[in-house]
């Protein structure tokens, strides 16, 4: 009698430019110090999620709940309109792309 196999995890490579990897790092960061001065535990993902931003060269391999999470975090990031002009660009980009990402995967599974 076999076991039954493990689920495979589903992973997205996302390419960024080094602007985008830096915006999103930065990002992350923030959202990161943010979790330690109110006294909460790292959330995982985050520091997940900058490992692979940091991984790869321009060609981050995201798990799909890192790829929402880092869209919803990176999309409100954007919308929070404080930050430079040139982060709103680039953080733009990238939520676009991790939506396309995670739009493909929805309309294939369907």
């Amino acid at each position: 009698m076999s076991s039954p196999q493990p689920e495979k995890t589903e992973t997205h490579e996302v390419t960024l430019s080094r602007d985008e990897q830096w915006v999103t790092h930065h990002m992350l960061a923030s959202y990161l110090d943010e979790s330690i001065d109110e006294g909460e535990r790292a959330p995982e993902w985050i520091l997940e999620s900058i490992d692979a931003v940091e991984a790869g060269d321009q060609t981050a391999v995201l798990t799909s709940s890192q790829t929402r999470r880092l869209f919803e975090a990176m999309t409100s990031y954007v919308d929070d309109g404080d930050i430079p002009d040139e982060d709103a660009v680039h953080g733009s980009t990238v939520a676009d792309r991790l939506e396309t990402r995670l739009e493909s995967v929805e309309s294939t599974s369907q």
